[in-house]
């Protein structure tokens, strides 16, 4: 079956006795525009999305008929999650995973990346709250990577609001 959009959000259409098949993929693979998976069920599907900034999110509803419906769920994996105690936290822990160009999630006021032992001792190391659980990294922080320059970033900003004599 070939699948090029999102027809809506599991939450939001009503299912009406459908039976519900799950597109389980990991969560690299949702920004993915071209894969060939296989459901829960075994049905072979081919996405194939015209859009570049596309992204499959949890509960994505992809075919439905009188019967059934096609559902997006996200498996979990091992990630970090830190949990900063203040916006300094914050801001200097999202400093060293993006120093790292690593995929950061936010979510409940934690803040997740995919697990890697080498992050993981260094934020411990740092002194940040940090543990190593299994989730569901379904909330990615919509970032933008731009050069080091010279002027005042984003960063620096949020250094200055802790510390005024930087």
């Amino acid at each position: 079956m070939l699948i090029q959009e999102i027809i809506g959000k599991l939450n939001s259409i009503e299912c009406n006795n459908r039976v519900i098949d799950h597109l389980n993929l990991e969560w690299y693979e949702t920004k993915k525009r071209v894969l060939r998976k296989s459901t829960e069920k075994g049905e072979e599907l081919s996405l194939k999305f015209l859009s570049e900034s596309h992204v499959l999110n949890e509960g994505d509803v992809l075919f439905m008929d009188a019967e059934r419906m096609l559902v997006v769920s996200i498996l979990p994996c091992e990630c970090i999650v830190a949990e900063p105690e203040n916006m300094f936290e914050m801001a200097s822990i999202c400093y060293e995973i993006g120093n790292k160009h690593l995929p950061l999630f936010f979510e409940n006021d934690q803040l997740l990346v995919p697990f890697e032992k080498p992050v993981f001792k260094l934020l411990q190391a740092m002194g940040y709250k940090v543990t190593m659980e299994k989730r569901k990294l379904s909330q990615p922080l919509k970032t933008t990577v731009s050069p080091h320059a010279a002027a005042e970033t984003l960063f620096t900003k949020i250094m200055k609001l802790k510390n005024p004599s930087l």
